[in-house]
């Protein structure tokens, strides 16, 4: 894997460029996988950038509590996700249903909703430039 390849992953995996083992960890941990697709700066948009990631769950397999720092679109593209935002019930997206999480809002539930079916998004996200894509809850 190329050097700009594996910073770009740890980017996407929300981890410091120092640590780009993430995502094999992840794996061997049981965490969603996260693909990145592309990152690119916005130069109509001085201080941001956009990235677009491939995000994996196994059957049955969820995220842990997060936020994320900038606005977030996700598109389900195979299977079905439940995601639950603060102050929000859970919601149920299938294949072809999208939604939008603002920045900083805690998202308490991503999760496949089969225990025996893949599942997958794409993620599309604007965060300052350099910014982490996501950041753990932390007490919960």
């Amino acid at each position: 894997m190329k050097v700009a390849s594996l910073m770009t992953a740890a980017l996407v995996a929300g981890t410091s460029l120092a640590s780009t083992s993430v995502l094999a960890q992840d794996a061997h941990e049981g965490r969603e996988q996260v693909a990145p697709v592309q990152m690119q700066k916005l130069p109509d948009v001085p201080g941001k950038q956009a990235v677009v990631a491939v995000v994996s769950y196994a059957p049955g397999q969820s995220s842990a509590a997060h936020r994320h720092p900038g606005s977030v679109f996700a598109y389900v593209l195979e299977g079905e996700v439940v995601s639950q935002l603060d102050g929000q019930p859970p919601v149920t997206y299938k294949a072809g249903d999208s939604w939008y999480e603002p920045p900083r809002v805690a998202h308490l539930v991503s999760r496949n909703a089969s225990l025996d079916r893949p599942a997958k998004l794409l993620a599309f996200l604007i965060l300052d430039e350099g910014a982490k894509t996501k950041e753990p809850l932390s007490g919960k």
